[in-house]
């Protein structure tokens, strides 16, 4: 059950709701989530705007597809997982098949749940 959302209320819901949102959408044409911008045009274009504002970070939630792009267009500066000590089948891959995606180590946390938080730092490829 989420904990955030436009009817959600209490502590992390309310900090949640607050932030700026950007949604990626090819059919939406309007937003009842405030506050929230529907991004138009082309996805890595628009990143690339919203990266060189001065808006702070900026964090991918819920979109698998929209996360993919973007390391594909080199617009990732951190990848942060989270893994989770059971094994559930298949499931859709984050990094594409085939595709190398360099990532340098920066942290690991473990939690008491058996929980590891780990968070990378995208690698930019030298010329």
């Amino acid at each position: 059950m989420p904990v955030h959302g436009p009817r959600k209320t209490g502590d992390f819901a309310d900090r949640f709701n607050a932030l700026p949102k950007y949604v990626a959408s090819t059919s939406l044409k309007a937003l009842d989530w405030k506050p929230a911008e529907l991004l138009k045009g082309a996805l890595p274009e628009a990143v690339r705007q919203l990266k060189q504002g001065s808006g702070g970070n900026i964090y991918v939630h819920g979109s698998l597809s929209v996360a993919q792009e973007l390391l594909r267009h080199n617009l990732v500066d951190r990848v942060r997982l989270l893994s989770y000590p059971s094994a559930v089948g298949q499931g859709k891959p984050l990094f594409p098949s085939g595709e190398q995606v360099p990532l340098e180590l920066i942290s690991a946390t473990q939690f008491s749940n058996g929980v590891v938080a780990l968070e990378y730092a995208a690698v930019v490829a030298k010329s």
